[in-house]
């Protein structure tokens, strides 16, 4: 290797950096609420960062020419979110998904999912858990690349991105029907 040079990473079918994704089941019931959930989490993690590449999307923590580096997303309870979004948001209560930003070249981000909170929006949506927390981890790998929905035409662009994941993971448009 040539001195400054980086490590070639992992590289998607055209060639771009994708992240490493380590998917945690601290949860156990998830195992049971969506089969194959560890490899569903990192497709839908991988297909994120392939949009946002391909969209030309500025990526916040991934210097151009970089290896897209590592990320985690923790499969947990409703608990243990709660008790995140208490540490790190001030809100005393669990939510579907949290995301928190790498600090460091290399460590894109970590993402918690919270059981509960996906199994009753699902539910209420009329959707399969299995869709909903695919849609999460696009979210949530969205956030760490710098996507965000505050005002409308970051929402937009967001759940546009969200729709088109969804699609290369041959699940349904997450806000079709959604008004």
């Amino acid at each position: 290797m040539e001195p400054g040079s980086l490590p070639p990473g992992r590289r998607d079918a055209v060639g771009h950096p994708t992240p490493e994704v380590v998917v945690v089941i601290d949860a156990p019931a998830w195992r049971a609420a969506v089969p194959r959930a560890e490899a569903l989490a990192r497709r839908a993690a991988e297909a994120a960062w392939a949009e946002m590449l391909s969209d030309g999307f500025p990526l916040d923590n991934a210097p151009i020419g970089a290896p897209a580096g590592g990320m985690t997303v923790l499969l947990t309870d409703d608990r243990a979110v709660k008790r995140l979004n208490g540490q790190h948001r001030g809100k005393v209560k669990p939510t579907n998904v949290l995301s928190f930003p790498g600090e460091g070249f290399g460590h894109l981000g970590d993402i918690a999912l919270a059981l509960g909170v996906v199994r009753r929006e699902a539910r209420g949506a009329g959707r399969r858990i299995a869709a909903h927390l695919a849609h999460l981890v696009a979210h949530g790998t969205l956030h760490l690349g710098g996507h965000d929905h505050l005002e409308a035409g970051e929402a937009r662009r967001m759940e546009r991105a969200e729709a088109r994941i969804l699609r290369r993971l041959g699940m349904p448009n997450p806000w079709r029907g959604v008004t």
